[in-house]
C-alpha cells in the first residue's frame, strides 16, 4: 500500500474543499443558533460530508460508465471545474460553481444548514466530487478504496476540530489571514485542475502528443 498516496488524496481534500477558508462562512450561517446547535451543526455537516465522498468514490466510475463517458473526458471536465473554483480562491472568494446569490437568500432563512448549504455544495461541491471520481477510478484496487476511506474520515475529523474551534480561529486570524490561506490552497487547487487535465489530455490524444514529441 502506497501511503503517499493516500497523503496525496488528504492534501487534495484540505486545498479543494479548504475548511480553513469556509471558517467564517460556518460562523455566518450559524451566528443565530446557541453553542450546542453550533456543535451540533458542526457534527451533522462533516458526518454529511464523509458519507458523501464515501458513496462518491464507491459508484463514481459506475456513473461514468452509465453516461458512457471516459475517464479522460471526465478528467479535463473536472480539472476545468477545479481551475474555475480556483481562480475565485486566488481573489479570496467562493466561487458560484459552489454557491450562489439565490442559494445565499435561501440559506439565510433556514433553520438548518448543515446539510444544505454547509455539507453540500461548499465543502462536498462539484470540485471535491469531480477530484474524488477521478482519484478513485484512477486507484481503484480494494486496498486503495479502503485507504481513501479512512482519509475521508481523517479528513472528516479534522474539518469538525476546525470548525469546532472557528469562532476561536476566525478571532484569531481574521479576514485576512483567512483570505491569505485561502489565495494558497486555490493557488495549489489550481496547479491541481492543471495536472488533472493534462492527464486527460494525454489520455484523450496520444497520437498526437506522441506525433508533436
Amino acid at each position: 500500500m502506497d501511503y503517499m498516496l493516500f497523503i496525496k488524496f488528504f492534501l487534495g481534500l484540505v486545498a479543494i474543499i479548504n475548511p480553513v477558508g469556509l471558517l467564517p462562512v460556518f460562523v455566518s450561517l450559524t451566528s443565530h443558533q446557541t453553542d450546542a446547535e453550533r456543535e451540533h451543526t458542526n457534527k451533522v455537516a462533516n458526518f454529511a460530508v464523509v458519507v458523501i465522498l464515501i458513496v462518491t468514490i464507491t459508484i463514481g466510475q459506475h456513473i461514468l460508465n452509465m453516461f458512457s463517458i471516459s475517464l479522460s473526458s471526465f478528467r479535463i471536465a473536472g480539472g476545468s471545474l477545479i481551475c474555475i473554483i480556483a481562480m475565485s480562491m486566488l481573489q479570496g472568494k467562493i466561487s458560484e460553481v459552489k454557491r450562489n446569490k439565490e442559494e445565499d437568500r435561501e440559506s439565510s432563512g433556514m433553520d438548518s444548514v448543515a446539510v444544505v448549504p454547509l455539507a453540500l455544495p461548499l465543502m462536498a461541491g462539484p470540485g471535491a466530487l469531480s477530484s474524488v471520481i477521478v482519484f478513485a477510478a484512477e486507484h481503484n484496487s480494494f486496498a486503495n478504496i479502503m485507504g481513501m476511506f479512512v482519509t475521508v474520515i481523517i479528513f472528516g475529523s479534522l474539518s469538525w476540530g476546525l470548525f469546532r474551534m472557528a469562532p476561536v480561529i476566525f478571532k484569531l486570524l481574521g479576514t485576512t489571514g483567512i483570505n491569505v490561506i485561502t489565495r494558497i490552497m486555490g493557488l495549489l487547487m489550481f496547479s491541481l485542475g492543471i495536472e488533472i487535465i493534462a492527464t486527460g489530455v494525454k489520455g484523450l490524444f496520444p497520437i498526437l502528443l506522441a506525433n508533436a514529441w
